[in-house]
């Protein structure tokens, strides 16, 4: 099933067997090199109609439609969706807080879960991947390809990203937004501890560019829940100072804050356009991902 025959601790078969079926569509139309399932803003041959337009001298005659001179008596032309394939890639945050976890898994480890899976699917149906880890700048990079043997060495750099860190997403995704030049599907998978404010000029700017962007937000359960009983020592895992607190005297400030940011990323994410999943470290990450899928094949119908 793989290139290289190596297992791979986030990948599991028989996910990947039942996932198969779900098709992974893009949500705008893509540039890519190659016929595919994707649609290309340029006219070509499908089965897709997309629009009449009028004849003009040097017009292939065979795509003249003799019906519409029937009706009108003027001569137009049928065109066709083009498909295309689709250029994936994968932002994966590794800074300091990536390490965090409560219920098992690390959010690093969730989100190799969702890349590999993701990009092994993207791969069988024709389509390129890369990826770029980040934290306080690009910390590993691989420009997306299609060929399958590709797949071992986006695995190598899945499992070799270790957090680390302080992050600086928001200079990466302007950075990421014009390096990556032909229009191509962006998934980000980070806890997003950035304010929701300086996101919104990201997702706008990547959404100038013509990239499909799609936002996994990595949360842990006791992060929603803060859940303490008693009096806790809190690490900034990105190199800031500790902070000692008893979590009763601090628990109201805290909900009214999450709630806060929560609500100004979702209105960011609504304005923006981004295909925004919102995913709890204790949720299966297979149910996450049909999620994904399947409102990705409805957005396309």
């Amino acid at each position: 099933m793989f290139p290289n025959r190596q297992p791979r601790n986030f990948l599991d078969a028989q996910v990947l067997s039942r996932l198969a079926n779900v098709p992974l569509f893009s949500r705008r139309p893509m540039q890519g090199n190659v016929s595919g399932r994707h649609p290309s803003p340029h006219r070509g041959s499908s089965v897709e109609f997309a629009e009449y337009r009028k004849y003009v001298p040097g017009d292939d005659l065979r795509r003249l439609d003799w019906r519409a001179y029937g009706r009108s008596d003027r001569f137009y032309v049928k065109e066709f969706e083009a498909d295309t394939n689709l250029r994936c890639c994968f932002i994966l945050d590794t800074s300091g807080s990536m390490a965090f976890g409560s219920s098992g898994s690390t959010k690093i480890e969730y989100a190799r879960k969702l890349a590999g899976t993701l990009g092994y699917l993207a791969v069988q149906q024709g389509d390129a991947v890369g990826v770029s880890c980040v934290a306080n700048g690009i910390i590993r990079s691989l420009p997306p390809t299609r060929n399958p043997a590709h797949l071992r060495i986006f695995f190598d750099i899945l499992e070799q990203a270790q957090p680390a860190g302080e992050t600086r997403l928001t200079s990466v995704l302007h950075e990421l937004a014009e390096t990556i030049r032909q229009r191509a599907l962006i998934v980000i998978l980070s806890d997003l501890f950035v304010e929701p404010q300086v996101l919104r000029d990201c997702f706008q700017h990547l959404r100038f560019r013509k990239h499909d962007t799609a936002v996994f937000h990595l949360l842990d359960p006791q992060e929603l829940s803060f859940d303490f009983r008693r009096p806790m020592r809190f690490l900034d895992m990105e190199g800031g100072p500790a902070i000692f607190a008893e979590p009763n005297d601090i628990s109201d400030r805290y909900q009214q804050a999450l709630q806060t940011y929560l609500a100004g990323l979702r209105e960011v994410v609504l304005e923006s356009a981004v295909d925004f999943h919102r995913v709890s470290l204790n949720e299966d990450y297979e149910h996450v991902l049909t999620r994904f899928l399947v409102g990705r094949t409805r957005a396309r119908g």
